[in-house]
């Protein structure tokens, strides 16, 4: 199972992927207090004390839990290579939808709070999440490539 390349692949997407549930911080916004965003929601500081003065929720790693989980049973499933390549495009259509959010909630993200931001600062959960994205992709060639060489073996018998 793990000899296969797609699920080394999607083994280095889901260690990301929990990386990022465990609440490592996406981004910053810093204006009159410091606001955190990160999986589990918004938190706000004090700039002079880093007191935390209040949370909201903003349930992302419900998300990242539901990308982790479709990512290991894609790896459990690799003895059905049609049921795996239809995970594999699912996972990278959900994972691709779920980096758009990200993006646009990092530069408009703002908005959501109560006064203007001055400053923004990407987080390192920001750059695990991004780093993710490209080992589905991967995954999804290596799926396709055993795909087509069962096919010709099939062909051979």
């Amino acid at each position: 199972m793990w000899q296969r390349v797609q699920t080394l692949y999607l083994g280095i997407a889901l260690i990301l992927l929990g990386f990022v549930s465990a609440g490592s911080v996406l981004f910053t916004f810093i204006g009159e207090a410091r606001y955190s965003f990160n999986t589990f929601g918004i938190t706000t500081y004090e700039l002079e004390s880093n007191k935390a003065i209040d949370h909201r929720t903003l349930p992302i790693v419900v998300g990242t839990i539901a990308l982790a989980l479709l990512c290991f049973i894609c790896i459990m499933s690799y003895k059905n290579l049609n049921r795996q390549y239809k995970l594999g495009r699912t996972i990278f259509l959900l994972y691709f939808v779920g980096v758009i959010g990200i993006v646009l909630l990092s530069f408009l993200g703002d908005g959501l709070l109560s006064e203007a931001a001055t400053k923004r600062e990407l987080g390192l959960g920001f750059y695990l999440f991004i780093a993710g994205f490209p080992f589905t992709f991967l995954t999804n060639i290596g799926i396709k490539r055993d795909k087509r060489l069962l096919e010709s073996l099939d062909r051979l018998r």
